[in-house]
């Protein structure tokens, strides 16, 4: 079933389910012992290298820090990898999702082919999906991994079409409507000296939340334990006792990369409640990395592990079976999250790639479409990762680029969700440019990335009033605002995590002249928030029929940028936090 090519395992065979048993509940898993026993004769030792959220990130450049070291970059990634890979026999690649979408502009503008290529030189062997690979719906996912022409852009190399990922993507919990099929496999297996090891790929629950509606109609994502925990007897059937679940989704700790200090969120829980008979849990989505050791149902020790995002981080994980029962010793079981350091020799392929498609990506992206006056970010927590529950310039400025662009349909209030902010506007120069302050074609687009459309609709006062209130959904998402409409906020957190009844939002106003909640407002969103994205499930209470298109958000921001600058920050003073 797996189109993979020279797995490192030297034993081959693979296979992959394709419909999911009816949900069951299988108890098992061996007694807790201290991971230091050493493997026994007719043992097979197999090594898991794990990674999540890549987001097309090739560039060294882009990914960032782990801490104060300089982290990630496709080619530091590719070395870590092969020096990771040595003196072991039986390794295997996988990854937890986002592989794709949400990506900067030198895989981004090219709808993620030069991410799938930087993959398969990576050696990756199998991936569950994340919700950003269902960003261009099912049927682009299936492109992406089979192969073919865009049907839009066509080829980029027409002597060389996108020949699909060599990897296998798995998506164990996405159930289409009428057949009751998934779009991929749920699972993988795969022979180690004759020892079966079973890899079940998930995305997390509410990925219908999380992508554009119109790109994932007629498909459901159910819930993690219970499409996991359903396939471990149909594994077991295959002779299957060592089983690895590969799930986007996730959580976040207080400790170091490779520490386990206060896990919370919702991978805690999917971890007590998944079956005993699965063996390691590899996770991501929260862009967070932790190494844990989290009890299943039966209390026994199980390792649950994340490597941050952007290729940063490498989780290994040694896995030691019993070639006679073929279950994981989990006394035995060692893993160990490592940063990906750029100070290795860079990996000649993954340069190679790197020069192809920015020889295809510099023309357009070099091209200046406007200038600014200083830094305009988004917010941001004080480990790094972004804070989409605090307002920013960013955010606020898109939503005043997105109003500027629809004030022709009588646009007056224009809102933008956090998460489709995916980097900052820098003041100072780089790259091509000559001088500070410079934007260019590439630096917007890995602002917006997704392409999403622009729509402007009737709203009342009363259903803006419940849109803010839907900013706390548990996770405090706080929405861009225009210039003009400004309200009161007051909530009450446990960290980022609010609870319905939490949080009042009063004196609306627009332009000084308090919101009337039974008038009727024009309000500018993307199609991703007017689908109800992110739980913002009151935008679907507006007919289709009255919106009103206005574009891709991409364009707003170029022309805002281009007419309107020099941009300053605007800063954060549209919403009044209340003690």
């Amino acid at each position: 079933m797996s189109r993979r090519r020279g797995l490192r395992a030297r034993t081959v065979a693979a296979t992959a389910g394709l419909a999911l048993a009816s949900v069951a509940l299988v108890a098992g898993g061996a007694a807790a012992a201290p991971a230091n026993d050493k493997p026994r004769p007719g043992d097979v030792e197999v090594q898991l290298l794990a990674f999540n959220d890549y987001h097309g990130h090739l560039e060294s450049g882009t990914p960032g820090t782990i801490g104060t070291t300089a982290a990630g970059g496709a080619e530091f990634l590719a070395t870590h990898l092969a020096q990771l890979r040595e003196g072991h026999r039986n390794s295997v690649t996988v990854a937890a999702g986002d592989l794709i979408g949400g990506s900067p502009f030198l895989s981004g503008l090219f709808h993620d082919e030069p991410s799938v290529e930087s993959l398969n030189a990576l050696g990756l062997d199998v991936s569950g999906v994340g919700n950003h690979e269902f960003d261009e719906g099912v049927t682009e996912l299936l492109r992406m991994q089979n192969g073919g022409c865009h049907p839009v852009d066509g080829c980029y190399f027409p002597d060389a079409p996108y020949a699909g990922a060599d990897f296998q993507w798995l998506a164990a919990n996405v159930r289409n409507d009428q057949t009751g099929k998934t779009p991929l496999p749920p699972y993988w297996v795969q022979k180690f000296q004759g020892a079966k090891v079973g890899f079940i790929g998930m995305t997390l629950e509410g990925t219908d939340a999380l992508v554009a509606q119109s790109g994932i109609q007629g498909w459901k994502f159910r819930d993690e334990v219970e499409t996991a925990n359903a396939l471990v007897p149909e594994l077991k059937k295959q002779g299957v006792e060592a089983i690895v679940v590969l799930l986007h989704e996730g959580g976040a700790q207080t400790g170091t990369y490779d520490q386990c200090a206060g896990i919370s969120g919702p991978v805690v829980d999917i971890a007590k409640n998944l079956d005993p008979e699965i063996d390691v849990l590899l996770t991501g989505h929260t862009h967070q990395a932790y190494n844990c050791s989290i009890p299943d149902p039966d209390g026994v020790p199980r390792r649950v592990t994340s490597a941050a995002s952007f290729g940063r981080v490498v989780s290994e994980i040694n896995l030691t079976i019993s070639r006679t029962t073929g279950d994981v010793r989990r006394d035995t079981v060692t893993a160990t999250n490592h940063v990906v350091t750029q100070d290795v020799a860079r990996a000649p392929e993954q340069t190679r790639i790197i020069d192809k498609w920015k020889g295809l990506a510099d023309t357009v992206g070099s091209s200046e479409v406007g200038r600014i006056t200083a830094d305009i970010r988004r917010q941001y927590e004080a480990g790094g990762s972004d804070n989409r529950g605090a307002e920013s310039d960013l955010g606020n400025m898109i939503a005043d680029s997105q109003l500027r662009a629809t004030q022709a349909n009588g646009a007056q209030i224009a809102l933008m969700n956090p998460g489709g902010l995916r980097a900052d506007l820098l003041y100072a120069r780089s790259g091509a440019e000559t001088t500070d302050g410079v934007v260019t074609y590439a630096e917007a687009f890995n602002v917006q990335p997704f392409g999403n459309l622009l729509s402007t609709i009737p709203m009342t006062g009363d259903q803006l009033h419940r849109i803010l209130l839907q900013q706390c959904q548990p996770r405090y998402l706080h929405l861009g605002v225009s210039a003009g409409f400004t309200y009161d906020v007051s909530r009450q957190l446990d960290g980022r995590v609010c609870t319905p009844g939490s949080i009042e939002v009063t004196n609306m106003r627009l332009n000084g002249v308090p919101i009337d909640p039974a008038a009727t407002y024009m309000v500018t969103v993307n199609n991703f928030l007017v689908d109800g994205g992110d739980g913002f499930t009151v935008f679907r209470e507006i007919d289709p029929a009255l919106r009103v298109g206005a574009g891709i958000d991409l364009d707003a921001l170029n022309a805002y940028l281009r007419t309107q600058g020099p941009i300053a920050p605007p800063g954060t003073d549209r919403v009044n936090e209340l003690a």
